[in-house]
Order: structure tokens, then sequence, then C-alpha cells
């Protein structure tokens, strides 16, 4: 088996190109967590105090669940 060893370049551009688009990436990944945590906290206000308490939360931990979905 041959090992084949190449020392070129990238071609003009392509880091800026490749930075761009993992900087609209990282935006809209953003986004998408975003709009997941406020779905989360919506759908959990809805709830009762006591449909929270039989799924074992209270509402001080809505903040916190919803949070903990965006990382």
């Amino acid at each position: 088996m041959a090992a084949y060893q190449s020392t070129r370049t990238a071609p003009f551009g392509a880091i800026a190109t490749y930075s761009f688009i993992r900087f609209i990436s990282n935006i809209a990944n953003s986004v998408i967590a975003w709009n997941d945590a406020r779905v989360t906290r919506n759908s959990l206000g809805k709830l009762s105090d006591r449909e929270l308490d039989d799924i074992g939360l209270t509402r001080g931990d809505i903040a916190d669940i919803a949070n903990l979905n965006r990382i």
C-alpha cells in the first residue's frame, strides 16, 4: 500500500468560506436551542401545580429545566 503526502494549501477563500459557514451554523444552532427552551418553558408553564407535582417538578424548576435543554 502506498502512502501519499500532499503539502498543497487550501484554495483561495476556502478557509474564509468555511469560517463563515461555521459562523452561520453556530447562529442557527443558538436560535434552535433558544426556541426549544422557550417551547419547554411555555409547555411546563401551562401545567397546574398539581400536574407539575405529579411529574416531580415545582414552578421554580421550570427555568432550570428549560436552561438544561440549551446545553
